[in-house]
Order: structure tokens, then C-alpha cells, then sequence
């Protein structure tokens, strides 16, 4: 069976946006990564190793543009990466925000 014909067992909430079983997990990696680390549960994080491995879930990760900084920092010590490697990570360094008082 090919990656495409075989369905995640991902929670039924996680992708609200989209119609689950129409998504193509090969070419949208970078919007399911970003998806289960920023909304899933633990078991979302192990059907996500199951389906694409620490490797290409790593190289994934470090181009995404946008991660919430929980999500950012479990990354950054699970993957053993300094923040600095994070696209996510100088990209938000370089939006200025306003001072809170």
C-alpha cells in the first residue's frame, strides 16, 4: 500500500480547515509538521514520527515559517538544534513588536 492510499490515524480536529482525506501527505509535509506540533496531542506526535521519520519531520521543521514557541523549543531539544537554525525563530527575531509596560 503507498503513502498516499493509507490514512493517518491523526485526530479528527486536528486538520479543521481541510477535508482530512483529501490532503496529500507527501506534498503538503510542511502544513502537516506545523499542524500536529502547534495543535496536536502526544499521539499525534507518534503517528507523525510513524509517517515520516525524525529525519524529514528535522529538515521540515527547521524551514517552516512559523511555529509557536512551545512547539520551537520541544523541537530545539528533541533535535538537539540551537534556536538560531529555526527559520521560524530569525524570522520572528526580525518582525519589531511593541514594548509592553
Amino acid at each position: 500500500m503507498t503513502r498516499e492510499a493509507r490514512q493517518p490515524a491523526f485526530s479528527d480536529y486536528l486538520f479543521w480547515d481541510a477535508d482530512k482525506n483529501t490532503i496529500n501527505f507527501d506534498k503538503n509535509k510542511a502544513y502537516v509538521v506545523e499542524r500536529v506540533l502547534s495543535h496536536g496531542l502526544l499521539s499525534d506526535w507518534y503517528v507523525l514520527k510513524d509517517l515520516y521519520g525524525k529525519e524529514t519531520i528535522r529538515e521540515v521543521v527547521l524551514q517552516v515559517r512559523h511555529l509557536d514557541k512551545y512547539a520551537l523549543h520541544f523541537c530545539a531539544a528533541y533535535f538537539n538544534e540551537p534556536l538560531e537554525r529555526f527559520r521560524c525563530y530569525n524570522y520572528a527575531q526580525s518582525i519589531p513588536v511593541h514594548w509592553d509596560y
